[in-house]
């Protein structure tokens, strides 16, 4: 049975966007859920709680920033990239990052239902390979304008870092308004995550269609095939905006 969401105005003050508790995690809720600016977040040991804060945290290929330590080690370091390669891997990760219980919010049911999401392709992962080997990630849900960035995790320095200007690079070339960060944190905002009005990002969840069968899944190809040419991409990008600037 599908789960109907009230609207995201009526979402709490107290804790902040809490919108709905209950209901279910089958593909179809949660793409409601996502369509309508809703996302699922509790642990093991609690009920299932959907919400929708004010503000919210959103991060863009304009917006993001690099410090010079990871400038200087996509420099001097070079490592694969690929998209969709290792989905199941990257939520897994994801998953085991927490170690102690009641922080676990990625449960077996959350593993199986956004497996089901990469199958039908609506859910996506962005992975960071040396020498074969999964050194970082991140994965998350492509609907409408929005790339709702789910979570991210590393096994080597600066790889969930590199991960997530993966993710805002390939979104922007393919058109996306921007990647939802949900709730912001220190380590967002270092690296250029900012807060927006919740009914500001409202407006980007406008769909040509409103039903939820006619939102189509996407297929996502990597522009780049290592981070030498990510990273040149991502000068190259941020060179123009400072000379529009300047000009």
């Amino acid at each position: 049975m599908d789960f109907h969401f009230p609207d995201i105005e009526l979402a709490l003050k107290q804790p902040n966007g809490l919108l709905a508790v209950g209901g279910n995690l089958t593909s179809n809720t949660l793409k409601e859920a996502y369509k309508n600016g809703i996302f699922p977040w509790f642990s093991s040991a609690e009920e299932i709680m959907w919400w929708s804060p004010d503000p919210r945290a959103v991060i863009s290929l304009d917006t993001l920033h690099l410090s010079h330590k990871l400038k200087k080690f996509m420099r001097k370091y070079n490592f694969k990239i690929t998209i969709n390669k290792a989905f199941n891997d990257v939520i897994n990760n994801c998953a085991r990052k927490y170690k102690k219980p009641n922080e676990i919010w990625i449960t077996d049911s959350m593993l199986n239902s956004y497996q089901l999401l990469n199958k039908e392709g609506f859910a996506h992962s962005f992975e960071i390979w040396d020498n074969n080997i999964l050194i970082g990630g991140l994965y998350g849900i492509a609907l409408g304008q929005i790339f709702s960035g789910e979570s991210m995790f590393f096994k080597k320095e600066h790889a969930s870092k590199i991960a997530l200007l993966f993710s805002c690079a390939q979104i922007h070339e393919m058109g996306f308004k921007l990647l939802d960060c949900q709730i912001m944190n220190n380590h967002l905002s270092s690296m250029g995550a900012i807060n927006i009005p919740r009914s500001d990002f409202k407006k980007l969840l406008i769909y040509k269609n409103k039903e939820i069968k006619n939102i189509r899944p996407i297929k996502m190809e990597s522009y780049w095939s290592d981070t030498r040419d990510l990273y040149e991409y991502y000068v190259s990008k941020k060179n123009i905006v400072s000379a529009s600037k300047q000009a």
